[in-house]
């Protein structure tokens, strides 16, 4: 069964950092582009980082400069380094592949003031 499982969310104050982990079961995810993507209370789904097969990224303009995403294609997964983290990002964060367009369960990312 192909999957993506995230892990590393949590509670952090503000200024903190963190870093997620997105495992990918199968070897065609490597072939695809993935995101990460975040979900606050009340408000709609939306993209933070994205990184194709090649790896070339892109950010979200609230993320640039504080967030790097990552690909290790040997070991399937995807990373995202949260530095100088903020209120404003805690959120659900959730990865999700083209391949087969599938998403993974969330992490709850909560950043204390």
């Amino acid at each position: 069964q192909v999957q993506l499982v995230e892990s590393g969310g949590g509670l952090v104050q503000s200024g903190g950092s963190l870093r997620l982990s997105c495992a990918a079961s199968g070897s065609m995810f490597r072939f695809y582009a993935m995101g990460w993507y975040r979900q606050a209370p009340g408000k709609q789904r939306e993209l933070v980082a994205g990184i194709t097969s090649g790896g070339r990224t892109n950010y979200a303009d609230s993320v640039k400069g504080r967030f790097t995403i990552s690909r290790d294609n040997a070991k399937n997964t995807m990373y995202l380094q949260m530095d100088s983290l903020k209120p404003e990002d805690t959120a659900v964060y959730y990865c999700h592949s083209d391949y087969k367009e599938l998403w993974g369960q969330g992490t709850q990312v909560t950043v204390s003031s």
